[in-house]
This record gives C-alpha cells, structure tokens and sequence, in this order.
C-alpha cells in the first residue's frame, strides 16, 4: 500500500463521518447504563437483574460483529452501516413504550444492533488510509467510544427534566439525523472489498489461530471492560457515596470520556511504538489501578498498649474518580494497540478479524455487568467488580509475558540494537 493517501478528500470525509455514525451508535448502545437506574427502581430488580437489563444490548452488538465484519469485507462498508443503522431506529422508539421487564430485554437485544457498527467502521476507515497510518485512522474512529460519555451527559438532562421514557424517544430522532449525514458524506471504494473467491468458513477458520485468540482476551479487557464499567459506574456512584443522579453520571464520565476520544492517540502512539509495547504498558497501568480499586471500605480494631484502636480504609470520591480517569485512559490506548496487531498481523482481512476479536470484546461488555451484579448480591461488596477485573488482567499478563516478553531476545545477534538516539 502506498505511503500517502490516495484520496484525501474522501479518505478524511470518510473517517469524519464514520466517526459520528459511531459516536451516536455507541451512545445508544450505552442507554441502560443511566436509564436502567429509575427502571430498577421502577420494577424493583435486584443487582443480577440490573447487570442483565444493562447488559442485553451488548449481547448482540457483539454476537453481530462477525458477519457484519464479514459483510463489510465483501460489500463495503457504507452500504452495510447505513442499513444497520436504519435498522436500529425503530426499537429505540419503541423502548420509551416498554412496561415490562421481559419487554426491555426483548427490545433491548434490537437496539442492541447499533453496538456492531464497530466492526463495519474499523475495516471500513482503515482501507482508505496506509498502512503507516491505519493505527491513527483506526483510533480516531474508536474515538466514537466518546458515545459511552455523550450519554452521560445527555441522558441524565432528558430523564430529570421529562422522565426516562423521553431519553430513547430522542436518541431515535439523534440516529435518523447521523444516518443521513452518513449517507451523504461518506463513499465507496470497489477496490476495497475482499474478492469473492473468499469464503464465509475461510474467513471463520481464523477462529482457530491462537494469536487472534490472544487478541480476543486482551480485548475482552480493554473494551469488554470499558463497556462493562460503563454500564455499571452511575449505580456504583450512587449506591457507594450517595450521589445524585446527574452528578454521578458526571463523574462517571472521567471514565467513559477518556476512554473514549484519547483512543485515537493511542492508534498514533501504536504507530511508532508498536501494538506490543503500547499493549504491555496499558495492562500493568491497569493492573495496578485496578488493585487499588478493589479495596473496599474496611474498619478494623487494632488492639493496643493504650486499649483498642480502630481505623478506616477506603477511597474517597476523588481518589477513586482519579482511579478510573487513569484507567479509562489506559484502556483507550489498550483499545487502539490492539487493533494495531490486527492491521500489522492481518492486513488483508481485517474485517473477519476485527469482528471476532470485536465479538469477544463485545462478549465481555455483556458477561461482564452480570457477574458484577451477581458478585455484589453473593458477597454485599460492591468493589468485587473491581477483585475480579483484577484477576482478568492477571491472566493476560502472564499470558502476554510467555508468548510475547519471555520470546523477545535481548542478548545475541536477533536482539533489538540499543542506542541513546531518537
């Protein structure tokens, strides 16, 4: 692939355009997350029920990406994210008419389409730049994670001022009007798609190869992770420091913002540094943040010379936002470096291999929230969803280590030649 853009004109208005479509997909995506909360209250669910009326939409955002991914490939991707969008349209209108918890599922699994426009988008964006410079592209658009942010700030507003049922209503309008501008700024490029000669169970067997298999766990983490906490963080404020609603979907936001936009400089810093020294970093960045998460608010009584002593451990309100600022900037640049492995690993096919590694992050963003609820309503601790992220990011670090860092020669004339240069 040539070094310069071909086209730059379309190229950018591609990625700009694109990149919006995301945005209000994953903002949708992400509606439970602040509406969830007066529907708990309204129908009296418990934690488990929570984390699976939160989780629902991700179930098939992320059971989608494969074919779609796929479908993207073969067909082109302008074709293939306007029609998942128009299709999303009427199941977010019909939300607001929900009454039911099993109505919610039902029409939550629907809506829960727009959460597959990122395996259209990746491949989509990536084609119509180098491959010197499809990190950055590839980052911008994951910057529509933003979307998870947006929501935040927009639905908190809607549901004060006019109650939960207008929120949905709103976001159907917000889609209609990205779709069209996506329709009308966005273009197509024959010459990007995979040639028919290429089968469906062709493209499938990459299940099967251990390194797209890794790539999934790490994913799991950083976006399965992300979409999870997302979902999950206004309650957790709510219930673990009290807060209202719009101010705990505001603090929630330091997470999901973050997570979001600096996910394109991540694609930048993928480009220079590589996905391995990018990714490496992002896990021991998050396995430390998420250690001192786990913590949870502790008294105990020391018995001394003087007669018994008690004190208290736990994270404040702003130690902990800080926290989760700081992870949600790692799992931005995880989120990028990733998909920097598959450009470099799997230039021809990124499309297949974006669906499945996004699948598996999708898959982690729905288990994810449901173990949350069910680990508080086993132990009473909300701060378990945190021990067990914890344990998640020690499995890919060892696993990173023996297949990645112990195989890395350091001695000897393959190893890395050092220099005090730039």
């Amino acid at each position: 692939m040539a070094s310069e853009l071909e086209n730059p004109r379309k190229a950018w208005s591609v990625l700009i355009v694109s990149t919006l479509a995301f945005t209000v997909c994953f903002m949708v995506w992400m509606m439970f997350g602040v509406i969830g909360i007066p529907i708990k209250k309204m129908l009296n669910l418990n934690a488990t029920e929570f984390g699976l009326l939160a989780a629902t939409p991700v179930l098939t955002g992320s059971l989608i990406r494969v074919p779609l991914g796929i479908w993207t490939d073969r067909y082109g991707g302008r074709i293939v994210m306007a029609i998942l969008m128009a299709t999303t349209i009427p199941a977010i209108w019909l939300m607001a008419y929900a009454t039911a918890y099993w109505h919610f599922l039902v029409i939550g699994l629907f809506v829960g389409l727009a959460g597959g426009s990122f395996s259209v988008g990746t491949p989509y964006v990536a084609r119509w730049f180098p491959k010197n410079r499809q990190g950055m592209a590839m980052g911008v658009y994951g910057a529509g994670n933003s979307g998870a942010a947006v929501n935040k700030f927009v639905a908190p507003v809607l549901l004060v001022a006019f109650g939960w049922a207008m929120v949905p209503q709103v976001y159907a309008v917000i889609m209609l009007a990205a779709l069209v501008l996506f329709w009308l700024f966005s273009h197509s490029d024959p010459s990007h798609l995979v040639p028919s000669h290429v089968k469906f169970s062709d493209q499938l067997k990459l299940l099967k190869d251990p390194k797209v298999i890794k790539y999934c766990q790490y994913y799991s983490i950083v976006f399965g992770g992300y979409v999870a906490l997302s979902l999950w963080m206004v309650q957790y404020y709510v219930g673990e420091f009290g807060l209202d609603i719009r101010v705990a979907a505001l603090l929630a936001a330091c997470f999901s913002l973050p997570g979001g936009i600096l996910r394109a400089f991540g694609g930048v810093l993928s480009d220079k540094y590589g996905a391995h020294s990018v990714t490496w970093w992002v896990m021991w960045v998050s396995w430390v943040c998420l250690f001192l998460l786990s913590y949870p608010q502790t008294d105990f009584t020391i018995l001394t010379v003087n007669g018994p002593a008690t004190f208290h451990i736990g994270l404040n309100v702003y130690t902990f936002t800080a926290l989760m600022f700081l992870l949600g900037i790692a799992w931005a640049f995880g989120k990028a470096s990733v998909f920097k492995y598959i450009s470099d690993d799997y230039g021809a096919n990124i499309g297949a291999v974006s669906g499945i590694v996004g699948l598996a992050g999708g898959l982690g963003g729905f288990v994810l929230p449901i173990i949350f609820g069910a680990l508080m309503d086993l132990t009473g601790i909300r701060s378990s969803a945190f021990m067990f992220m914890y344990g998640v990011v020690w499995v890919s670090l060892i696993w990173m280590y023996w297949t990645e860092v112990r195989r890395t020669e350091v001695m000897g004339s393959n190893a890395t030649p050092f220099s005090l240069k730039n």
